[in-house]
């Protein structure tokens, strides 16, 4: 962000709203409806009421939208739209209770209601109004119905049907039922001169008006400075741009780019994180296209060599500036084939491509939803199927556990690879079989080895990575069962929680029950206590089970051999494959757990192998 490129004073709302001026303060419609109710109404009245003049109100965030000098300028409000629209309605309201005692008002006071008028309507106009508020929740046409009932603006408006219901209309008529009481409290000539000074109050409360030059410099500035209400995000704010720009282009359809921003935000789910993260790696997969109309010879990418949460923002607003239908087209296409990666949309997936994106999805393997976004989409030119693209997620998923259990490579590192290997596909022209092979060495050249990954496997894996190991032990489950004993290892509980879970056989806890003391350390705790740090987290002393709290201490023959009431297995004779080099056993020992994870080692480099 360049500081040099923003404008930061403090003015009294005199002249904010000053009525010499043309400025406009427009509420864009596709921001929030309003939203301030009573609290807020009392807490601002009492505010400026009870402290001296020079009262502090706090900040507003706008956008000089104005296309040239002659035409008043117009401030594109981002962030202060429940003050200054509160704040218009105070004023409102003000001049509501003063007009009514015209009267007795002299003609220094006539001219302060000549000037408080045009601080809400600009001045030589009859309908130009000074804060213009959003369309939403009907929000405009119940503010304009207030201004034109009480003659600040022509010519006459009918009040929109159930007006006095909403909050606008309800803050401006708190504002005049607080400010008649003031009025009430006093005798005739000292409450008019007290609504007099309550306008001075209002009139020198400072606001601190920031102007930015674009909607990526307002959002570096929102998380220090939105100090009341809600926080707008990067997905608000790329919205309000979008929608914006749509605008200003003369899309009179506006209604109809909302709705197909919201089936956006459907397709991608509630998950604020899953939202920004499609925004990134939409822009990371498809960057040379992105960059083709901005494209110099001197810069090969000029919009940004990558997608970050620090620069999505001032992309986007570029990409968006060029043009917001398409852009628009782009991103409703892209969303709706990213939310079947995300199993958001699974209309047309097979059931081997539910699977291989549950599997990914599983072993945190969205780092490379970019590259699968990339292919789905580039599938007919890149002569990539269905069937190629489960093959692309099961090398992703072999990666990926190799990746968690070793942290090779860095986490930092992973956009950069999947976004040069769709670098590679496109600069040597590679389809089909052979971007499934290149893929393949990429993601070996960039894994632990086949000894270091072994290595790693060998210590104590529920304590290095307890979802990693989770998923390993489940996959191999998966690999031994049969029709008959056949289990959704991945169901949960009402609380989220796994119905089958990790089952450490020699147990984890502090207080190792005698029978174990004895079995693995021939009654000597301390003994026992040693091997337990070393072997107890091991994958040779660990399994899968959906009973573990109750089997948890028992000794290892009860664990063995535990049935439910109708009689069935539930300890380790339940049947797994996983279980069969357990059950078989008619002690545990730390001899055993060795020898177990070296088998168990060898069997998951070969199901997680990348080289053939």
């Amino acid at each position: 962000m360049n500081l040099n490129n923003i404008n930061v004073n403090k003015y009294p709302l005199s002249q904010i709203f000053d009525p010499d001026t043309r400025h406009i303060f427009e509420i864009p419609k596709y921001q929030r409806a309003y939203t301030w109710g009573k609290n807020n109404w009392e807490q601002l009245f009492d505010d400026l009421v009870e402290n001296d003049l020079g009262y502090f109100l706090g900040s507003i965030i706008c956008i000089d939208t104005a296309t040239d000098a002659i035409n008043a300028p117009k401030f594109e409000v981002v962030d202060g739209q429940q003050r200054l629209t509160t704040l218009s309605l105070f004023l409102a309201a003000l001049y509501t209770v003063l007009s009514k005692h015209h009267e007795q008002l002299n003609d220094e006071q006539l001219t302060d209601i000549i000037q408080l008028k045009r601080k809400l309507v600009l001045k030589n106009t009859d309908s130009a109004i000074r804060v213009v508020p959003q369309v939403q929740g009907s929000n405009r046409d119940d503010y304009l119905g207030i201004l034109s009932l009480i003659g600040i603006i022509t010519p006459k408006r009918n009040m929109p049907s159930y007006a006095g219901v909403r909050r606008v209309v309800k803050a401006y008529d708190y504002f005049c039922g607080r400010i008649g009481a003031y009025l009430n409290d006093n005798n005739d000539t000292d409450g008019i001169n007290s609504l007099f000074t309550i306008l001075d109050k209002v009139n020198s409360a400072i606001l601190v008006k920031i102007d930015v030059p674009s909607h990526s410099d307002a959002y570096t500035l929102f998380a220090s400075l939105n100090d009341r209400g809600a926080p707008l995000t990067a997905i608000d704010l790329i919205k309000n741009m979008l929608l914006a720009h749509l605008d200003r282009a003369g899309e009179k359809d506006i209604d109809s780019h909302y709705n197909r921003w919201e089936g956006i935000l459907k397709d991608l789910g509630e998950e604020y994180y899953e939202q920004e993260r499609f925004f990134r790696q939409n822009y990371n997969a498809f960057r040379k296209e992105l960059n083709l109309p901005f494209y110099k010879e001197d810069r090969l990418y000029p919009l940004g060599t990558m997608a970050t949460r620090s620069t999505m923002l001032g992309i986007y607003e570029k990409i968006i500036k060029d043009n917001p239908v398409k852009a628009l087209e782009k991103l409703t296409e892209n969303a709706s084939l990213y939310a079947s990666i995300i199993l958001n949309k699974e209309d047309g997936l097979t059931a081997a491509q539910r699977e291989s994106y549950l599997d990914l999805k599983r072993i945190q393997g969205a780092p490379s939803y970019l590259l699968l976004l990339y292919l789905i989409k580039n599938h007919n030119s890149l002569q990539i199927n269905d069937d190629e693209i489960v093959k692309v997620c099961r090398l992703l998923v072999n990666f990926f556990v190799r990746r968690n259990m070793t942290d090779i490579p860095p986490t930092r590192d992973l956009t950069r690879m999947f976004m040069s290997f769709i670098e590679e596909i496109e600069q040597n022209n590679l389809t089909g079989d052979a971007i499934l092979a290149r893929l393949r060495n990429k993601l070996a050249d960039n894994s632990a080895s086949d000894e270091v990954f072994a290595e790693k496997l060998k210590g104590p894996v529920y304590d290095d990575n307890v979802s990693a190991t989770r998923f390993i032990l489940c996959m191999m489950a998966k690999r031994g069962m049969t029709r008959e004993n056949e289990q959704d290892l991945w169901k949960t509980n009402e609380k989220g929680k796994y119905f089958w879970s990790i089952e450490h056989i020699f147990p984890q806890g502090d207080n190792i029950p005698n029978p174990w003391v004895n079995m693995i350390a021939g009654g000597d705790r301390q003994k026992a206590k040693e091997l337990q740090a070393e072997y107890v987290h091991t994958f040779g002393n660990l399994t899968i089970t959906a009973y573990n709290s109750s089997l948890s201490n028992k000794s290892f023959q009860e664990k063995k051999e535990r049935k439910d009431s109708d009689g069935k297995y539930i300890g380790y004779l339940n049947g797994f494959n996983l279980n069969s080099d357990v059950c078989d056993k008619d002690q545990w020992t730390v001899d055993i757990i060795k020898a177990r994870t070296e088998r168990m080692v060898e069997t998951i480099v070969t199901m997680f192998a990348l080289k053939e």
